[in-house]
């Protein structure tokens, strides 16, 4: 039996250091600000990648790679045999899950996609555990098997700060955003389905805190948490901090911390944070 690889793509917050340690594969995404092309974690990195948005005349806009990116990649890495699995961001907000499932189709390699149906550290999560079985000699069945565990017991929530890029979007309307800016609402969505799904709105930073350190405390009851982490866009003061403290005072001290992708950061804003676990 051949080896196994895993391929993935640029929104899952690993470092650099972790990817090239357990030979992970990353397809970046591209970014388009003001008529220039970004690849993203090539050409322009998280923090950077704020200051370009803020003086961007329109918002910025993210397309997936090509099918041909994939293709080229899968056939390099199974041309002796090798079988390859292919987990992406969630379908329910990229067609990069697509483009892979295209490329797999076309290439003479033997891969597997999977739609982790999330994004930042809960697509690491599910990258991390591939590995972990890979290099303990698990098939790619188990594989695919134990991910959909992981996945049934992740939960991500996203907060966005602002509702600037929601407008730039196109998602709501300059009253609507003028009125929740008024009162201070912070929209708490969901990825459980795959998609961001609006679940609460809140009237202030403390209380953002306070509604998603309860969710974890509700979800974790009973169980062992294995993963949390917080990917922000300059969120970590405001939010991120204090429910850092609040997890670490619960019991679980290795709270991940990380910049969100700039391809997320188009999406939410600046000011944003993911709050991510997986617990069993």
């Amino acid at each position: 039996m051949g080896r196994i690889h895993i391929v993935t793509d640029s929104t899952c917050d690993l470092t650099k250091e972790e990817i090239e340690k357990n030979s992970i594969h990353v397809v970046p995404l591209t970014i388009q600000i003001d008529g220039n092309t970004y690849v993203d974690g090539v050409d322009v990195e998280p923090d950077s990648f704020l200051e370009l948005m803020r003086g961007a005349n329109e918002l910025p806009k993210s397309s997936q790679p090509a099918p041909g990116k994939f293709k080229e990649l899968y056939e390099e890495l199974g041309k002796d045999g090798d079988q390859i699995i292919s987990i992406h961001m969630t379908g329910g907000m990229s067609g990069t899950v697509q483009s892979a499932r295209q490329a797999a189709d076309m290439a003479d390699a033997n891969v597997t996609v999977i739609d982790s149906r999330y994004i930042a550290f809960a697509l690491a999560f599910q990258i991390r555990e591939a590995i972990k079985l890979r290099d303990a000699g698990a098939t790619v069945e188990d594989i695919v098997a134990r991910l959909d565990e992981v996945r049934a017991n992740s939960r991500l929530f996203v907060i966005l700060d602002t509702l600037e890029n929601m407008v730039k979007g196109g998602r709501i309307g300059k009253g609507k955003a003028m009125f929740g800016s008024l009162l201070n609402i912070k929209p708490i969505g969901s990825l459980d389905t795959g998609a961001y799904t609006p679940i609460a709105k809140v009237r202030s930073h403390k209380q953002v805190v306070k509604y998603l350190f309860n969710q974890f405390l509700e979800d974790t009851a009973g169980k062992t948490v294995k993963a949390v982490g917080i990917s922000h866009a300059n969120g970590l003061t405001t939010m991120g901090n204090p429910l850092i403290e609040l997890v670490q005072e619960s019991g679980f001290a290795n709270v991940e911390i990380a910049f969100t992708s700039p391809v997320i950061s188009t999406h939410t804003g600046e000011g944003a944070i993911g709050f991510m676990y997986f617990a069993e």
